[in-house]
C-alpha cells in the first residue's frame, strides 16, 4: 500500500512512524521546512518513554511537492484546521479513483452534513468557508476517522507518543466497507487499536462533545482539565454547553446517550492533561477553534437549537484569540 502523510506533526508523525516501522506500507511524507529536513535525516520517529521507534525515510520519499509522489492508496491528512484549505489545493496528484483519503483531524470535518438534511450539498462555512475544501477533495475518496491519542512534537521530526492507540475509521455514510476492512487491518498491524465503526459520524460527534468545552476553556484559563472540572462553575458552565451540542446531535443523527456528568467522570482520569489546544496557546499556534466550536454554533443554527452556552464559549475564546494572535481577525 502507498501510504502519504500530510503533516508529518504529532499524529502524522506517530501514523506515519507506526505505518512505516510496520513494513506492510510504502510511507511518504509531504511536509516542509524544519520537519521535512528532519525526516530527511534522521527519518520516522517516536518516542514513548525511554523507548524509541524509528524508521527511515527515502529521499524520494519525504518531498513538498505532491506532483512529484503521484497517486497513493491512502492519503492521511494530519494537519491542523486553518492549514487544510491550503492543503486540499493541493492534493489533487495524490488522488486516483481508489484513493482513500483519512483526514485524522480535530473536530467536525468539512463532509460532516454533506446529504444530510436539512444541509443537503451546501459546505460548512465554518471549516469550508467557500466550499473550495470539498470541491479539491472527492467525497467518494473520504473515510472519516476519529483519533484517540495524545502526543507532542519536542522538536521536528521527533513525536512523544504520550498516552492512547485508538483509531476510529468509517464511511461517512455509514454502514460497512470491503476498503474501511483493509483499512482497519493496516492500521490494526501497525500496532493501533481500531475500530471499524458503522456510524463514523456519531463517533465523532461523540469526541466533540468533550472537546467542544474543554478545549477552548482550558486554553483560555491556561488551565489543565482537571482543574476545570474541579471548579463547580465552570465544570456547570461546561455542562450547560454540551447539553446544547447533545440537543443539535440529536437533530442530526447523532444521539448521545450519556449525560456531562457521565463524560465529566470518563474525562476527569486523565488527570492533569493538557489539551492539544492549550499546547497551542503556549506554543503561539493558530487555535482550531472553527472546527470545535465555530461550527456547532452554525450547525444548531441551522436546525433551529438554540446555543447561548456554546456562543459565549465561541465569543470568548475567539476573543482570546484574536488578541493573542492566535486567530484570524
Amino acid at each position: 500500500m502507498k501510504v502519504t502523510i500530510i503533516g508529518a506533526g504529532a499524529i502524522g508523525g506517530l501514523l506515519g512512524t507506526k505505518l512505516a516501522a510496520a513494513g506492510e506500507a510504502q510511507v511518504s511524507a509531504l511536509a516542509r521546512g524544519a520537519t521535512l529536513a528532519a525526516l530527511r535525516e534522521r527519518g520516522w520517529r517516536v518516542k514513548q518513554g525511554d523507548a524509541l521507534t524509528a524508521a527511515p525515510v527515502a529521499a524520494a520519499h519525504a518531498l513538498d511537492d505532491a506532483a512529484k509522489l503521484g497517486v497513493q492508496d491512502l492519503v492521511i491528512i494530519a494537519v491542523k484546521g486553518p492549514a487544510l484549505a491550503q492543503v486540499a489545493a493541493s492534493m489533487a496528484p495524490l488522488i486516483g479513483t481508489q484513493t482513500m483519503v483519512l483526514p485524522a483531524m480535530n473536530g467536525v470535518p468539512w463532509w460532516f452534513c454533506h446529504g444530510v438534511a436539512p444541509f443537503g450539498d451546501a459546505p460548512l462555512a465554518s471549516v469550508d468557508p467557500d466550499g473550495a475544501i470539498g470541491a479539491a477533495i472527492p467525497m467518494a475518496s473520504v473515510i472519516g476517522c476519529v483519533v484517540h491519542a495524545s502526543a507532542a512534537t519536542p522538536e521536528p521530526g521527533l513525536v512523544d507518543h504520550r498516552m492512547g492507540r485508538g483509531l476510529i475509521v468509517g464511511e461517512p455514510g455509514g454502514g460497512t466497507s470491503e476498503r474501511v476492512q483493509r483499512l482497519a487491518g493496516v492500521l490494526a498491524r501497525a500496532g493501533f487499536e481500531v475500530k471499524a465503526s458503522e456510524n463514523v459520524r456519531l463517533d465523532i460527534w461523540y469526541k466533540l462533545w468533550g472537546n467542544l468545552t474543554m478545549n477552548p476553556v482550558s486554553a483560555i484559563t491556561g488551565a489543565t482539565i482537571d482543574r476545570l472540572l474541579d471548579d463547580p462553575l465552570v465544570r456547570a458552565f461546561c455542562s450547560s454547553a454540551m447539553r446544547e451540542a447533545a440537543a443539535i446531535g440529536a437533530k442530526i443523527g447523532c444521539v448521545i446517550d450519556q449525560s456531562p456528568e457521565d463524560r465529566h467522570e470518563v474525562t476527569a482520569k486523565l488527570g492533569a492533561f493538557k489539551t492539544s489546544m492549550l499546547q497551542d496557546v503556549e506554543a503561539h499556534r493558530p487555535i482550531e477553534l472553527d472546527a470545535l466550536v465555530s461550527v456547532v454554533r452554525e450547525i444548531g443554527e441551522r436546525v433551529n437549537v438554540a446555543t447561548p452556552n456554546i456562543d459565549a464559549l465561541l465569543g470568548l475564546t475567539r476573543l482570546f484569540g484574536r488578541v493573542h494572535g492566535l486567530y484570524p481577525q
